[in-house]
């Protein structure tokens, strides 16, 4: 009995740790290809507040939650904020149709091994949209903000 609660509880702790990364952590390297093919690296966005947005073209809450983004872009893109989306698409022409039409202006790359990406399974995704709001250090603060309090964390921290 006491082995089988043993293994239970091992089992329990290595499903949980593989869940999503956590508040106050560093966010992982991210290295796609962008729109153009160029390799685009979530590292180069150092020293700005950075909004990373899992999405993809057939999800949609994610198209509803572009224009909101965009918004934001807009707004604070000369203040040192960023966007940096990761599509988990499985089809590139898709994708890129996706972002011609929602009219998406900042940068975009696409992983299209989907949600079984080393990408998506790093980050723990298991549904989209999911967000995390980055300092300019690199280091999660917040994980799926929307609206004013998303807003408000990024005034705060530009």
């Amino acid at each position: 009995m006491k082995s089988i609660i043993t293994t239970a509880v091992f089992i329990a702790i290595c499903f949980i740790s593989k869940g999503q990364v956590a508040i106050g952590q560093m966010a992982p390297e991210i290295s796609l290809p962008g729109v153009k093919g160029n390799i685009i690296k979530l590292s180069d966005f150092k020293g700005k507040v950075v909004l990373l947005d899992f999405w993809a073209s057939w999800c949609g809450p994610c198209r509803a939650s572009i224009p909101s983004v965009i918004k934001l872009y807009k707004k604070y893109k000369g203040q040192g904020f960023e966007v940096f989306g990761v599509s988990i698409d499985t089809k590139n022409k898709e994708w890129q149709k996706a972002i011609a039409q929602d009219k998406i202006n900042y940068t975009q790359v696409i992983d299209i091994k989907g949600f079984y990406s080393p990408t998506a399974e790093k980050y723990g995704i298991d549904q989209i949209p999911t967000s995390f709001l980055l300092d300019k250090t690199g280091k999660i603060i917040a994980i799926d903000l929307e609206g004013e309090q998303l807003e408000n964390k990024i005034k705060e921290l530009l």
